[in-house]
């Protein structure tokens, strides 16, 4: 403490910062490289307005997902230091090449990059962990890249290597391949989104062939990340082809009904049998196709339920498809009427009853048939057509019992009710002491 308080210290100390600066700081390359970072600065802020009139074209087309209109406005917002640090990039390089010094741009450099990535972090990536992870990454790399410690860290993290056979694994070799996987899954995932929009805006392709492209592009398009993933790392494909068959093998037996269901589900998308928007009944679950996934389809019910029908059940169970061809149903509606009813005019109350229902097609006409002689009733079968069995079987069904109901009212037709005929017989007194002899021997 009393060395650093010594007048003497402090002097040579502050004679060091002044030979540091004045040599540093205070030179001609310093103030040159200072007023080309205000001279960029201006650049970029003319500049802006053309580059936010881009970016929005590019970004708020119709059809564009919410998240692409998000990060497009987040893109308007950094167009100033997007420019600008394009700008110091391509100086800081030209400064490199011709042998001057360039500190304070590489400093400019790495300081905006680095928050330009933190600020797109927050927008497009909604995980806070992963956010935070790349921020501090960001932060990481830019302080080496100020300090001069950057290729150092990468020559000393390349050292650090393992050997398996003629393929060697060092840690820079495991971090930029996270960091490349990442960022082309990322990429396949934004592309594949795209051509989806794309697909489903094509009116001549139908709901199902969209779908199918759609999968097909998804699964390409991971395959083609992860393969130029491994590549931009060095790793030679040919390493991994007894390693990739044994571990293809495991993935096949161990993840069989899950390779049926997407094998089935291709071919599900290829015969079309189903499409989104079909009603269809599978067992005891009768709904509309909501989607059509690479595992399951999902069906959802009248009551709001939304069952995940997995493909494999699709192919191997008889399935019901309402409106495959065509949207036109029958709907059958049993009748009982009493046995003193007038038949003729029962059967005519019913068919104009349903005709009164709004849902009923008026052809073919509804028309109602004697089915049966019940033990209670006569057993009547109303049938009707209707053109929309997406909004349901039971509500149309209340609609028109309730008509008939009316009608039957009005015009004095009963309903049946279970009906028996009991015969009461005359037992002998004879018989009746027999039975008490019995029950009671000596008691006459």
């Amino acid at each position: 403490m009393q060395k650093i308080l010594d007048p003497q210290f402090i002097e040579i100390q502050l004679l060091v910062l002044k030979n540091w600066l004045f040599n540093e700081v205070f030179v001609l390359s310093s103030l040159g490289q200072i007023l080309f970072i205000m001279l960029a600065f201006m650049v970029a802020y003319s500049a802006r307005r053309q580059s936010k009139g881009l970016i929005n074209k590019l970004t708020h087309w119709r059809g564009a997902d919410d998240w692409i209109a998000r990060a497009g406005d987040t893109l308007s917002i950094l167009t100033l230091p997007l420019v600008w640090v394009f700008i110091q990039y391509i100086s800081s390089l030209v400064a490199s090449f011709a042998g001057w010094r360039h500190h304070i741009l590489t400093v400019t450099v790495s300081l905006l990059t680095a928050w330009i990535i933190i600020r797109l972090t927050t927008v497009l990536i909604r995980d806070k962990t992963w956010s935070k992870i790349i921020t501090l990454g960001a932060w990481i790399v830019a302080a080496l890249n100020i300090l001069n410690l950057l290729d150092p860290t990468v020559a000393f993290l390349d050292s650090m290597e393992i050997g398996l056979g003629d393929l060697s694994i060092s840690a820079l070799m495991i971090i930029k391949s996270m960091i490349s996987l990442a960022i082309l899954l990322w990429l396949a995932s934004f592309s594949s989104r795209l051509l989806e929009q794309r697909i489903k805006a094509m009116p001549s392709v139908t709901p199902t062939m969209q779908v199918l492209l759609t999968k097909i592009l998804k699964i390409a398009l991971v395959i083609i990340a992860i393969v130029a993933a491994v590549s931009i790392v060095g790793i030679d494909l040919t390493a991994f082809a007894v390693f990739s068959g044994a571990v293809g093998v495991g993935v096949g037996l161990g993840l069989q009904k899950s390779i049926s269901n997407l094998f089935t589900g291709i071919l599900i998308l290829m015969d079309k049998s189903v499409k989104p928007g079909d009603v269809i009944e599978v067992g005891e679950t009768y709904g509309t196709i909501n989607s059509l996934g690479g595992r399951y389809v999902s069906v959802i019910t009248r009551d709001g339920i939304e069952h995940l029908i997995p493909n494999e059940e699709m192919v191997t169970q008889r399935v019901a498809n309402w409106t495959r061809t065509n949207s036109n149903i029958r709907v059958r509606l049993p009748i009982g009427v009493d046995y003193s009813t007038d038949l003729p005019k029962a059967l005519d109350l019913c068919a104009s009853a349903a005709t009164r229902v709004e849902r009923v097609l008026p052809n073919p006409v509804p028309i109602c048939l004697t089915k049966n002689f019940g033990d209670s009733s006569i057993d009547l079968e109303l049938r009707i057509w209707i053109n929309d069995p997406q909004n349901g079987i039971a509500n149309i069904s209340s609609d028109i019992y309730l008509e008939i109901w009316n009608s039957f009212k009005e015009n004095g037709i009963q309903l049946p009710f279970p009906q028996r005929d009991i015969h009461l017989k005359t037992i002998p007194q004879d018989s009746i002491q027999n039975l008490l002899r019995n029950a009671a021997p000596g008691i006459d």
